[in-house]
């Protein structure tokens, strides 16, 4: 069966403080030069695609992939806010560590309630941060039908695609791996969709 489109789905590179497991999800921060490294290991794997559009969080550490990957691809960028990582309130910027020692109980409560907890200082439960990743995503699959295209996201954005790609359900998404600079591929027709790689 032929295929209408192909989504070339990227994390984005290494972060600055990553050896702290940080909570950066609306967190403006920059690559290090491991993941700056990383993206132009991705823009030659990806130089010889026939790509119509490059998509991206408004996030630098996203955004900056993804001018990296367009130096071979003379196509549209589109920096879209509503592809961020999850917003995680009072724990932005915080270390793992931190959120532990900090927010033990509430991490016990979200623990028991995976799907629906909401992070105190107004973060966004995970339903509603996949609520605005799948409606943003499907908009651009379908202004992309036909296409194949890029986006460079970020480890939630990414799992709530793949997710939704493999009929899992939501509270199953942390069983999937996404390493910085990794590659997911995944084919989309009428009536199938196909995942080809993940991690990659």
């Amino acid at each position: 069966m032929k295929r209408n489109s192909r989504i070339y789905l990227i994390r984005h590179g290494q972060i600055e403080g990553y050896e702290n497991i940080p909570a950066y999800g609306h967190t403006d921060v920059g690559l290090t030069e491991t993941g700056l490294l990383q993206m132009e290991h991705m823009c030659d794997r990806l130089r010889l695609l026939d790509i119509t559009a490059i998509y991206s969080s408004d996030l630098k550490r996203s955004a900056s992939g993804a001018h990296i990957i367009s130096r071979h691809h003379n196509v549209p960028l589109h920096f879209l806010p509503k592809l961020r990582e999850m917003y995680f309130g009072d724990w932005e910027g915080m270390a793992l560590s931190q959120v532990r020692e900090l927010y033990s109980e509430e991490l016990n409560k979200r623990q028991e309630d995976l799907l629906n907890y909401k992070i105190p200082g107004g973060g966004e439960t995970i339903s509603l941060f996949a609520d605005r990743v799948n409606l943003c995503f499907k908009r651009i699959l379908s202004d992309q039908q036909g296409n194949d295209f890029v986006i460079v996201g970020h480890g939630g954005v990414n799992r709530i695609i793949l997710c939704d790609a493999l009929g899992l359900d939501l509270s199953r998404m942390f069983n999937i791996n996404q390493d910085y600079g990794c590659l997911n591929i995944i084919d989309y027709s009428n009536d199938y969709t196909l995942v080809r790689l993940i991690n990659g």
